[in-house]
């Protein structure tokens, strides 16, 4: 356990007013009045209470020298993290010339609003014309595909999308086009015939992917005209971020295919396959990167006085993550020199051209000169030349939770772009954290301190995967003797700050980004020769089937709602457990705690059954039947799925 700090002074208000009146005898012995209506008194209580304000915040003392002990030892406050959200501009009318997106376009919640929340794109974009050359079929019961683009491109000529007899799931037609079109929003007008009716047209058994080159992802679909490809039309799909081409059929292209899916239960499928008479593909838009952060220009800092330890600021904090083409420069009779930003001096050397470059303060500090045990000064990092230019090039500011905005809110271009109409996010904007509270760096720094930056320990692979990135909520480290290999295995799950009740599986899939940060400051601080595997626990998916009387005049519908509300909360990765912060690893759960979660819900009289399930979250299906606990796997997190609970 810490070990309490001492209490300076321990004196109370009623202390130091018995002790004043035990003093008025000797100092002013005429005072006789020492109750409470006497005004003289009424200021002494009055000081009392100031004397009592003052020892407070002289205990204070020990918190306070405990902050600055981090700040010697280099543990400082995490700055925040930028919010990230994809744009997709749209154009005035399909391209049929290169249109160009530049990088920095700033879109914002309002235009006239002065606390509008402000995005800039992460690069340039390119609309161009695409080209469609080349479309095949393929059968689900077998590899080969045929060519139908003469079927296509021929007047009086049609093609079958799904060639199998009866349709099989599976079964898909492709298209290829000359060009990649990574994060184009592209239409595709099709002229049909209603082979395929049977459909339910605002929901298809259809899937648009594309080919990425790993595998075929789904594209999303914002709107088809076609009815599931039943009628002429206009479908128009977003192709994801990156396209590659790949070779089928003998052609090598890069492809589109929508696939024919299993109905749902319920669901109704195609009596015939969709026959389509002609196709075009034009680009009417395209999906960009963006951040929540505004570009700053390049600005001169000052100038060198020649001496060591010089530190100069940004004009505008907090400064976000740098890119490759953003650090110090430093212009001297030499010329003009890049210097590397460093995370600290320790490792530099006097001709190093090195730079600390503080993201919540905009402080740029160079390097410090030294004394050693020896009696050797030593400067760590070189000084710039007496009179030499500081300057920084173009940077980005900005970041907090604010820029977590939802669905379609970035809509105003603060810069008007030709041949653009008009911009949206059609997904949420994630990942914008604020920066890190005192109090938070006062936990972490202990956990710092005792991993020694060196991953040896379970716990200290944990901590150094939850320190990578604030989107880390939690890890689980499992050493090669417990993961039945040679191999460390490190289990990461993901920050997601939706409500959890629309929390689904693919929701704690590592993103790529993730996944290379928390790789890179593993690897870093391995031991030689321990491999690592970084990756997600499984999540199982519990189900809860449970009987449930409530109290005279709740409405049922009402519990039952808070029911399963509570129980997709406890029942959580992130939200879980009796403790509400993620549900414990190598914790069994059992129907007796869920009774008592349910029992202590608002209206509920008794709970007279209750079963657990496993639940596949794959395919939407129990498994197995009721039991009343379940095991979880030391690689593994329960997640709440379906529950169906029925009160009276």
């Amino acid at each position: 356990m810490p070990l309490e700090p001492p209490n300076l002074d321990d004196r109370t208000f009623q202390d130091i007013v018995d002790e004043t009146k035990r003093l008025i005898p000797r100092f002013t012995p005429e005072w006789t009045n020492h109750n409470v209506s006497d005004p003289g008194v009424a200021l002494i209580e009055l000081f009392a209470w100031m004397s009592e304000m003052v020892l407070y915040r002289v205990n204070q003392v020990p918190d306070r020298m405990y902050v600055h002990f981090l700040n010697l030892v280099g543990i400082e406050p995490f700055p925040p993290s930028v919010a990230r959200a994809n744009l997709t501009f749209w154009l005035s009318s399909p391209a049929d010339r290169v249109v160009r997106i530049p990088e920095g376009t700033e879109v914002s919640t309002a235009l006239d609003d002065a606390d509008a929340t402000v995005f800039s794109t992460a690069g340039e974009a390119v609309v161009s014309p695409p080209t469609l050359t080349t479309a095949h079929t393929s059968n689900a019961a077998h590899l080969a595909s045929t060519d139908v683009w003469d079927d296509l491109t021929l007047p009086g000529q049609s093609a079958v999308c799904f060639p199998s007899s009866p349709l099989a799931e599976g079964d898909a037609l492709y298209l290829g086009t000359k060009e990649s079109l990574a994060g184009f929003a592209v239409r595709l007008d099709l002229a049909a015939d209603a082979q395929g009716i049977g459909v339910d047209p605002r929901n298809p058994p259809l899937a648009w992917e594309a080919w990425n080159g790993e595998a075929w992802v789904r594209t999303l679909v914002e709107s088809d005209g076609t009815g599931g490809l039943n009628k002429a039309g206009s479908v128009v799909l977003l192709v994801p971020q990156k396209h590659e081409p790949l070779v089928l059929g003998g052609t090598l292209a890069h492809w589109l295919r929508v696939r024919l899916l299993r109905p749902q239960p319920g669901q109704p499928t195609y009596q015939a396959s969709p026959r389509i008479a002609s196709i075009a593909l034009q680009a009417i838009g395209i999906t960009v990167p963006a951040e929540h952060a505004s570009a700053q220009p390049a600005e001169l800092l000052g100038r060198s006085t020649g001496v060591t330890g010089q530190s100069f600021h940004v004009s505008t904090t907090p400064v976000a993550a740098r890119r490759d083409d953003e650090h110090v420069v430093v212009v001297d009779r030499r010329g003009t020199h890049d210097w590397q930003e460093v995370p600290d001096f320790a490792a530099s050397g006097p001709d190093d051209l090195h730079v600390v470059w503080d993201s919540n303060t905009g402080e740029v500090q160079f390097g410090p000169a030294i004394r050693h045990p020896d009696g050797v000064v030593r400067q760590h990092g070189a000084i710039p030349q007496d009179g030499a230019e500081i300057r920084v090039t173009g940077y980005r500011s900005g970041g907090g939770a604010h820029g977590n905005l939802g669905t379609r809110t970035l809509t105003a271009l603060r810069t008007a772009l030709p041949f653009v109409a008009s911009v949206t996010n059609l997904e949420p904007a994630t990942g914008g954290v604020d920066a890190e509270t005192p109090q938070e760096a006062k936990a972490r720094g202990p956990l710092t301190l005792r991993t020694g930056q060196r991953a040896v320990t379970a716990s200290d692979f944990e901590a150094i995967a939850c320190q990578a990135s604030v989107e880390v909520a939690r890890a689980r480290c499992l050493p090669a003797a417990e993961s039945g290999s040679s191999v460390v295995r490190v289990l990461v799950v993901p920050q997601v700050r939706t409500d959890p009740r629309l929390h689904r599986l693919d929701d704690f899939a590592l993103s790529a980004q993730l996944h290379a940060v928390v790789g890179k400051a593993l690897d870093v601080r391995r031991m030689v020769g321990v491999p690592i595997e970084l990756g997600t626990p499984y999540y199982q998916g519990v189900s809860v089937a449970a009987l449930v009387r409530s109290l005279p005049g709740r409405p049922a519908a009402m519990v039952r709602q808070r029911i399963v509300d509570a129980l997709t909360r406890f029942v959580h990765p992130l939200t879980g457990g009796s403790d509400r912060t993620g549900w414990p690893f190598d914790t069994t759960l059992t129907a007796t705690a869920v009774t008592q979660v349910i029992e202590a819900v608002e209206g509920v009289l008794a709970v007279d059954e209750l079963q657990l399930f496993e639940y596949d979250l794959r395919t939407g299906r129990r498994i197995g039947g009721g039991r009343e606990s379940i095991v979880l796997e030391p690689h593994t997190l329960f997640l709440s799925a379906e529950h169906r609970v029925v009160v009276r």
